[in-house]
């Protein structure tokens, strides 16, 4: 099994998106690379805490490589947008790709590399080294799942 977490603008619709996917085993929302200890939301809205709203992906890369689900990601952000997604604006609605294991940072790097070529304007999603992950608050959690008609900037059907 491995592990990623990616930004793409508000982490309701990007947790949704990502655990109706085959291969996908587990997703849980939070906050990623930010300067604090223990954010909440209210924290990462001030727009001070450095984090991105994220979403932790479990995944098993035997029915799901990692450039698949690079595809699917691509799909669902503008990624030269800085700092901003739909209809939220802020540096927590960042775009990113932040990996724990050290072999898959070409790949995202080559991945990017491949997505700038379908663009004029300069692709600015940030691919790091995960520095620190927080899990949301509870409420957030399948947030679309407990809430079919919330907010939401990527189309999901």
């Amino acid at each position: 099994m491995k592990e990623i977490i990616v930004a793409g603008g508000c982490f309701w619709g990007v947790e949704e998106f990502f655990s109706r996917i085959p291969g996908i085993l587990d997703t849980e929302v939070g906050y990623a690379n930010g300067v604090t200890e223990n954010p909440t939301y209210e924290d990462v809205c001030k727009n001070n805490t450095g984090f991105a709203e994220a979403c932790y992906i479990k995944y098993d890369e035997a029915v799901l490589p990692l450039d698949a689900l690079l595809e699917q990601y691509w799909s669902i952000i503008e990624p030269t947008y800085l700092n901003r997604q739909g209809n939220d604006i802020g540096s927590q609605y960042r775009t990113g790709l932040y990996y724990k294991q050290e072999e898959d940072k070409e790949i995202l790097l080559k991945s990017k590399e491949e997505i700038q070529k379908q663009y004029d304007e300069k692709v600015v999603t940030e691919v790091d080294l995960l520095k620190n992950f927080y899990i949301a608050e509870e409420y957030h959690q399948d947030y679309l799942k407990k809430n079919p008609n919330g907010y939401c900037h990527i189309k999901l059907d």
